[in-house]
């Protein structure tokens, strides 16, 4: 009898310990993403794991993947749903197979500058696109994060619409993308981040649109002869999480994880700008590119000739959300 309950004793004890060293266990955050650790994104996710695992030291682990080391742009989206990551921060362009509304973003000329998008992402509808609007697909919007303006690079120096023409793009998987350069005449191809360089080397396309951090991260200014600084479009990012994971987390971790990814926004957002303008000396420095910089009317021209996608996806988009973006420009 003393055996059975010393045995029984022995397997309470073990399970006891068993279950205290699983509480003890922390969470481990996956946080993939495709871009250099030396810009907005990948010092955003850096310190999104230095202020985490700060804030809850021994309860959760953050481990950060850059340039596309764990998943690509083609895999990330299917990995946050299957649970192989926990979170992500894909290019705003990713998300029309979702909803066609954040479509938006993508609309050449769209925002002045950094501070007019910030300024719409921070109104209420700015806020549904979000949260609500891809909640529905399993994916948790926490917030938007900025990597900068768009400018333009080619084998061919780009002044006027028609030096455009004939020109193979790189372009994310965006049909606004697409026809923004369709309407110039050039031919966009759908490519991964991580393919751009070598495509351009070799001359698979001939330019690209990026801002100017992850033009000289990934050293695209290199392999390009010119660079135009257009500023006609926007990078920005959703950080999403996995919706089942994200809402099983205990209530007091996950409300901190949200203070914490608040506060990283503001910082990652604020110095997005000094980023892209150190960046941008950097190229400068280099050499390897003439940096073209528009007249008004050149520019001008260039929104004119891109003025007609603005119809073409009025239907998606949705007019009152196309208007309320535009007005956000009357503070800058």
């Amino acid at each position: 009898m003393r055996f059975i309950v010393a045995a029984v004793s022995a397997a309470a004890l073990a399970l006891g310990l068993s279950a205290a060293a699983e509480a003890q266990t922390p969470i481990k955050i996956k946080f993939s993403h495709v871009v250099a650790e030396s810009t907005p994104k990948g010092q955003g996710a850096l310190l999104f794991k230095q202020e985490a695992e700060k804030r809850l030291p021994g309860k959760v682990v953050v481990e950060v993947y850059p340039n596309s080391s764990l998943f690509g742009d083609a895999k990330e989206m299917e990995a946050l749903a299957l649970g192989d990551v926990q979170i992500i921060a894909p290019s705003l362009s990713k998300f029309d197979k979702f909803t066609k509304k954040l479509q938006l973003f993508d609309l050449p000329f769209l925002f002045d500058d950094i501070q007019a998008i910030d300024r719409f992402q921070k109104t209420k509808l700015g806020q549904s696109l979000l949260e609500d609007s891809i909640k529905a697909k399993g994916y948790k919007g926490l917030a938007y994060w900025h990597n900068g303006m768009k400018q333009m690079s080619a084998t061919r120096a780009l002044r006027a619409p028609a030096d455009a023409k004939g020109l193979k793009f790189r372009v994310q998987p965006s049909n606004v993308l697409l026809a923004q350069f369709q309407a110039v005449g050039a031919n966009p191809q759908k490519m991964a981040f991580a393919e751009v360089y070598q495509a351009l080397q070799v001359g698979t396309v001939d330019g690209q649109e990026n801002t100017w951090s992850n033009i000289y991260s990934q050293k695209f200014h290199e392999v390009q002869k010119y660079i135009t600084e257009t500023n006609h479009g926007v990078v920005d990012y959703i950080v999403v999480a996995n919706t089942q994971f994200w809402e099983k987390l205990p209530p007091d971790i996950r409300k901190a994880l949200d203070a914490v990814m608040a506060e990283v926004t503001v910082k990652t957002n604020k110095t997005a700008d000094e980023f892209n303008e150190a960046d941008k000396k950097k190229i400068i420095a280099a050499k390897t590119s003439e940096i073209i910089t528009l007249t008004k009317d050149q520019q001008a021209q260039w929104r004119k000739a891109m003025e007609p996608v603005y119809k073409q996806f009025e239907g998606e988009i949705g007019k009152d959300l196309i208007q309320a973006a535009l007005a956000s420009n009357k503070g800058s």
